[in-house]
């Protein structure tokens, strides 16, 4: 490193890439024709260094898509010679085991050059609306029904569209349209990270990376073995059972906390399913080094260096170490239900300091909208609708109702997923006693009824979680509200499933609540007559879980009566 490249230049140009991966999520937000992407945030953006580590990302984002990203680019160095690199060059895969976990993410790397050299790459990820095969549900049995493959290749050669590969994935997604739009702002995307970089390092007079590079994870590094040194070293084990598809899995979470790092091993997991809910150890990784980043050094910025004293691991075989063929589409149903395994054992090693199990897996479905003449799926519309249940409460606070947790994307608005097809919500509120009662109480989920409009038939593909076993709590707290899926026929449904439905019936959904924290009888009586006034608890829950007062239960009736603040005293 130079004189002239001293510790404020290095921490203004670390911002500086910090602020381009930023924008570079936001232009992908902009640009991109799927709901998921475009309303969800369902993406991820990187820069990496010649040797492909990862050097910034952006926050906006999920951990599952940035983490295994991280190692993605190592993968598309290693298909590619230095020499068969050229600027104007774009490298894309979905391949799941180099990508990121399944064949619904497309991954696009765009190799940087300055002054004529390559010195690094951008890369970003989006999940497509389709990708084709048996659609985006746990039905497939091998990766090969799954949908279409695309193994590490160039998309643009020297600025030239590979119009042979659009053509094959138009000719074999449902929504063609959608899917190579994403493709298209995926492109466009990485194509401001270059841009900005560029600038950035015309501007610092910089031939190429290596000195911020050296600067971020240097430092990176530092923090991040400063801050396990601060715990104490010890070992946990916890297990965490599951919904499954048609039988429970068990997660089972080794944690090791050993001088400057930190090791997890999932040994004494479930085995692979049989269904497309297996997880690649790319995704794996992702999701358990978030949560022990979380735990351990939030602060620090994500890249190569902050992960590295991270070390996770899974024996070949277990269903967190899924091997090629096994189905992998709807891998987030367990990968995001890995943090609450890991930070049970975490609360054996540093007591208070952990939140209750929250909802975990995101609440997603996909509803595929026939012509109610043909039915056939040549005339699908599919519309993917993500959505949150409560996450655990914290030490110190409640949950966070209808928050993504660890996946971090955003709830997509009802009129966004309405104007995507056919589709009608006809119902969308917080689902009231679904927070587990605690001193703190656990984050509510939500109740969604939907449904089509009455010239289509549908298609409904679940996939769900916390149905048989619902968020447990911590500390004393309850366990969250579980998962309920009913139809207007009054047919309960398992979590994951795909059936047909006439327009007339509607799917009644119950997302599951976070586990409360602490005794409730510990809880302060203003935030429990608080709960009560938004409707957050029941009366029978304030009476017989909170032993709330019927004088404080009348206030709180005539206060929401009134439309008047509720008056409290402390007592």
């Amino acid at each position: 490193m130079t004189d002239r490249f001293d510790t404020i230049t290095g921490q203004v140009l670390w911002n500086r890439l910090l602020a381009i991966v930023e924008e570079q999520a936001q232009s992908l937000i902009r640009t991109a024709f799927s709901t998921s992407v475009r309303e969800a945030g369902d993406l991820s953006v990187g820069i990496y260094d010649a040797a492909g580590q990862m050097l910034a990302q952006a926050v906006t984002g999920t951990p599952g898509h940035v983490n295994s990203m991280a190692a993605a680019v190592r993968h598309f160095i290693a298909a590619f010679a230095e020499s068969e690199l050229h600027e104007g060059d774009v490298l894309i895969t979905n391949d799941p085991w180099l990508g990121t976990g399944h064949l619904h993410d497309i991954t696009v790397v765009t190799p940087l050059f300055h002054a004529n050299a390559g010195i690094g790459f951008v890369a970003c990820t989006a999940h497509v609306v389709d990708i084709g095969g048996r659609g985006f549900n746990a039905e497939a049995h091998s990766v090969f029904e799954e949908g279409f493959r695309i193994p590490i290749m160039k998309l643009v050669s020297r600025g030239q569209m590979n119009d042979s590969l659009i053509a094959l994935l138009r000719t074999n997604v449902r929504e063609p349209d959608q899917v190579v739009g994403d493709v298209y702002a995926l492109v466009a995307c990485n194509r401001v990270g270059i841009q900005r970089i560029q600038g950035v390092l015309s501007e610092y007079e910089l031939d190429d990376l290596r000195n911020i590079s050296d600067y971020i994870l240097i430092r990176s590094r530092e923090a991040t073995e400063a801050a396990i040194r601060d715990l104490p070293n010890g070992q946990a084990t916890a297990i965490m059972t599951i919904d499954g598809y048609t039988q429970a899995i068990k997660l089972c979470a080794n944690v090791e906390i050993d001088g400057n790092s930190v090791t997890c091993d999932f040994g004494g997991s479930s085995a692979v399913d049989g269904n497309g809910i297996n997880v690649p150890l790319v995704y794996t990784q992702a999701y358990a080094c978030y949560a022990l980043k979380c735990a351990i050094a939030p602060e620090v910025p994500n890249n190569h260096a902050s992960l590295a004293p991270f070390v996770v691991t899974a024996p070949p075989g277990t269903i967190v170490n899924a091997q090629h063929p096994a189905p992998v589409a709807l891998r987030h149903t367990v990968g995001q239900m890995l943090p609450d395994a890991i930070f049970g054992a975490l609360d054996q090693l540093l007591p208070d300091r952990l939140p209750a199990e929250g909802a975990g897996t995101l609440c997603n479905f996909q509803v595929s909208v026939r012509d109610r003449e043909s039915g056939h799926d040549a005339s699908a519309r599919e519309v993917l609708v993500f959505n949150s249940g409560g996450t655990g409460a914290r030490p110190e606070d409640d949950g966070l109702s209808a928050t993504a947790f660890p996946s971090g994307v955003m709830a997509m608005p009802v009129e966004a997923s309405e104007q995507a097809g056919a589709v009608v919500i006809w119902q969308k509120e917080l689902l009231r006693d679904s927070g587990g009662h605690g001193m703190y109480r656990g984050g509510l989920g939500q109740r969604l009824e939907i449904g089509v409009e009455s010239d289509c038939r549908y298609v409904f593909s679940a996939m769900f979680d916390r149905v048989r076993f619902p968020a447990r709590g911590r500390a004393g707290g309850e366990s969250g509200g579980a998962t309920q899926l009913v139809t207007s026929e009054s047919d309960v449904l398992p979590g994951k499933c795909k059936l047909s439905l006439e327009p007339d019936v509607t799917v009644d959904m119950r997302f599951a609540g976070g586990g409360g924290y602490g005794d409730p009888l510990a809880r302060r009586r203003e935030a429990v007559m608080n709960d009560l006034l938004q409707d957050y608890i029941s009366e029978r829950a304030a009476r017989e879980v909170y032993a709330l007062s019927e004088t404080d239960i009348n206030a709180v009736n005539q206060a929401r009566l009134s439309g008047r603040p509720l008056a409290t005293t402390r007592r």
